[in-house]
């Protein structure tokens, strides 16, 4: 298998969904990301930390904004139209393997998105070169169960016990191979 590095498209790379692109961020992007970076309800269920201060939650924006400009990550911001609703990113890679987390804003829930992503990232990533991809979620969010389960993926006999904002919570894993 070539290395997965020269597999990485350029990252002004462009992946385009039916109704949403996924694309790296931008400068324009910053009040929309932090948002995202400290809505309380996507705190429930995507791990992010709470900042110390605006300037903090500025400094992770710029941080993902590197990594999605990066071929060593896998990052994108999700958008519909010009206007960002979530993110997509690689949590933890080894070699054809890759986990991945995802977050969508509540404002754009229960509308298809999370699913669309999902198995665009899918898609791009088997296109790449990875043959296994895996995504967890805390038993409590269902929405991520049916979110994964319409992208194609299957539970796996993988859980994992998470201390998350001072609460265990039980982590499900499902996964896909490449046919």
């Amino acid at each position: 298998m070539a290395d997965l590095h020269t597999l990485r498209p350029n990252q002004a790379s462009i992946i385009k969904t039916q109704r949403l692109t996924l694309h790296a961020f931008e400068d324009a992007d910053l009040e929309d990301a932090l948002e995202l970076l400290c809505n309380s309800e996507i705190k429930k269920t995507y791990m992010l930390p709470d900042f110390a201060s605006h300037a903090d939650a500025v400094a992770m924006f710029h941080a993902l904004q590197r990594m999605s400009h990066s071929t060593e990550q896998f990052v994108y911001g999700v958008y519909c139209g010009e206007r960002l609703i979530g993110l997509i990113n690689d949590v933890e890679r080894d070699g054809g393997s890759i986990e991945l987390g995802y977050v969508i804003h509540p404002n754009w829930k229960n509308q298809g998105y999370a699913t669309e992503v999902v198995t665009a990232a899918i898609q791009e990533l088997f296109r790449i070169g990875y043959t296994n991809i895996k995504a967890g979620f805390f038993a409590e969010n269902q929405a991520s169960r049916r979110v994964l389960e319409k992208s194609g993926m299957e539970q796996i006999d993988c859980t994992a016990e998470i201390e998350y904002r001072g609460k265990t919570h039980h982590c499900i894993y499902y996964a896909i191979s490449k046919p």
